[in-house]
């Protein structure tokens, strides 16, 4: 592929937020009017779902999500510890049923989708009193152009009561977490009949509430395996906008916790993060600039609140076992949670209710995070791959930027884009189509402001950005 360079005035720089649309390279490296410049600093727009993406998010329902969240319920209690062979109460009921259930979306899918019970046995450990057979339910949707290419989304099926030990007492979990696992195969049903172009991977994972036993055997067994997982996402506890302590329900809105300094960082990696000022700008962080860009329109009925760190203050999720590993990974949660229907024994004390009860889920709410989700996954599926190999030359004093990055390999990349913003902001603020190119040179100094580079299909969508690396 050719090297490009681009003239680009200072005060031009200053101006241009070009929209995100598929504009020839020749035109992004003309000179812009005052008027042009004028009519592209609005900064970055949000992209509308095309119809392929607009028919899924009409068919998620929010009816089968609250007979999911019901099923779920129904088994008494999930905790870990509970019994794996009595048919209607216990983790090894619910095990059985989500199984069942993945297995007829797989059977629509014309032999894309499989399903499979990925089984290991836990060892003793604080909370797992006598070794344990832990099961993750694994529905795969394999991809049709880029199948090497992977996204993962879970919910845990596991629950627990007021002590974490006890495996006999109700613990229906309805919120947490039978919301997200609702979530995870509402998207197994509604995408099991596409194709998309990377892998899905849908995953009810258990024995969260214990350790993330269940998620740490998925991605250490991804990451022995050399998996190309270029996106992770929990949904954990996403049953209501409603917190129902007296303030304001927020409806409208899903949380998105995505780190900042990567947890899996070396000191290395850390010494060159420091030099550059690359705290906000992981793999972690572009999939909450990504997740905003593609599911905040009217078709979700959503804003994401991205909250940059990597989980709650004194808490975790599933996210984290792949965070541990390298791979990018975010957690969707409601805006605001009732501490009182979370980890509790369902009891009524002085006239209020505790416990995970089905009654304080809103299924709309779940079904439009389930939009979210369907958004961030399909429009990641679609779109290129995350460029790989981008670096920034810092091999010379010169006010220019000099970036190159490897060549795609995947059919259907039209291009790429350079983004930038300044140091200062949290989201891009500027866009350069530069063709099909691996190097580029931007007459832009690199030390004013932070930059980044992505794929750009032959459909016009996009992937998430990659920060350089000095070379």
């Amino acid at each position: 592929m050719a090297r490009r360079r681009l003239f680009l005035t200072a005060s031009a720089a200053a101006a241009v937020a070009a929209p995100l649309t598929t504009a020839a390279a020749a035109a992004a490296a003309a000179p812009l009017s005052a008027s042009a410049r004028a009519a592209q600093a609005a900064g970055p727009r949000r992209r509308p779902p095309g119809a392929d993406l607009r028919a899924i998010l009409r068919e998620i329902d929010p009816g089968r999500i609250e007979a999911t969240v019901r099923k779920l319920a129904s088994f008494g209690t999930r905790h870990t510890l509970s019994s794996q062979d009595d048919p209607v109460r216990g983790i090894g009921a619910a095990r059985d049923w989500i199984h069942r259930e993945l297995q007829g979306y797989a059977a629509r899918s014309e032999g894309r989708m499989t399903v499979e019970l990925q089984s290991f046995v836990q060892p003793v450990s604080p909370r797992v009193p006598v070794p344990t057979t832990i099961t993750n339910v694994i529905a795969t949707l394999r991809g049709s152009t880029a199948p090497d290419r992977i996204y993962v989304v879970t919910g845990h099926y596991d629950s627990r009561a007021s002590d974490v030990l006890d495996a006999t007492s109700d613990a229906p979990g309805a919120d947490d977490d039978a919301s997200g696992v609702a979530v995870i195969m509402e998207l197994a049903r509604v995408l099991s009949t596409r194709k998309p172009g990377a892998t899905i991977v849908f995953a009810a994972v258990a024995a969260e509430e214990q350790g993330l036993y269940g998620s740490d055997h998925m991605a250490q067994a991804y990451k022995d395996a050399g998996a190309d997982i270029q996106a992770m996402f929990s949904n954990d506890i996403v049953g209501t906008g409603n917190p129902g302590d007296g303030t304001r329900p927020d409806p409208r809105t899903v949380r998105l916790f995505v780190e900042g300094v990567p947890t899996s960082e070396t000191a290395a990696q850390a010494n060159t993060r420091r030099s550059v000022g690359g705290e906000n700008d992981g793999a972690s962080r572009q999939l909450g600039r990504f997740a905003q860009d593609v599911a905040e329109n009217p078709q979700t009925g959503m804003n994401v609140r991205v909250i940059w760190r990597r989980d709650r203050y004194l808490r975790g999720s599933d996210h984290i076992s792949f965070l541990l590993r390298g791979y990018p990974a975010a957690r969707f949660t409601e805006p605001r949670e009732n501490f009182a229907h979370e980890h509790q024994d369902v009891r009524v004390v002085d006239g209020v209710q505790y416990g995970d009860l089905v009654e304080f889920c809103d299924f709309g709410y779940i079904a439009r995070v389930a939009r979210v989700n369907a958004a961030t996954l399909w429009s990641l599926a679609q779109a290129p791959g995350t460029p790989r190999g981008v670096v920034i030359d810092t091999t010379q004093l010169t006010n220019e930027t000099t970036l190159r990055w490897q060549p795609g390999t995947e059919p259907g990349i039209a291009g790429y884009e350079v983004v930038w913003r300044e140091t200062t902001a949290p989201d891009w603020e500027h866009t350069l189509a530069v063709g099909n190119v691996t190097t580029v040179t931007i007459d832009l100094s690199k030390d004013n402001v932070l930059f980044g580079v992505r794929a750009v299909g032959t459909t016009g969508l996009r992937s998430p950005a990659a920060a350089p690396q000095p070379s």
